[in-house]
């Protein structure tokens, strides 16, 4: 880093890797601290094809901003939603997918409480994607 380029931290506290108002359970990766560290994680690798997917999304939700600011017809809307809406499962199924590949599968390898909590993690997940 050269003495111009500044070094700037964030205004506000992480984000917890558990919902609001729950605490992670013990034995489990986010109670170990694991589940929001730096490393290779298993989408790593697609960083950059996750990212442009990402900007696209966000493309349609400011697309859904201009719409209900330029009072479009509601179906017009609700049908953009639910455009928006399966983009976002697709990405998470496919960072789901990653993450057993390879965050899972390591944990497979290793055996035994790190199995056990990286597949209790993968459920979870699991089922929150469900209920959304």
């Amino acid at each position: 880093m050269t003495t111009t380029q500044a070094r700037t931290e964030p205004d506000h506290a992480p984000e917890p890797d558990h919902a609001p108002g729950t605490e992670p359970q013990a034995g489990t990766p986010a109670a170990a601290g694991h589940g929001g560290g730096h490393g290779p994680h298993g989408y790593s690798a697609q960083k950059d094809a996750h990212l442009k997917r990402l900007r696209r999304i966000e493309g349609q939700i400011r697309g859904l901003q201009r719409m209900v600011d330029e009072d479009v017809y509601c179906i017009d809307v609700l049908t953009q939603v639910s455009a928006s809406t399966k983009a976002l499962q697709s990405f998470a199924l496919s960072l789901l997918e990653e993450h057993l590949r390879h965050c899972v599968a390591a944990a497979a390898e290793q055996g035994g409480v790190e199995l056990d909590a990286k597949v209790a993690e993968a459920s979870a997940a699991i089922g929150r994607l469900l209920r959304s």
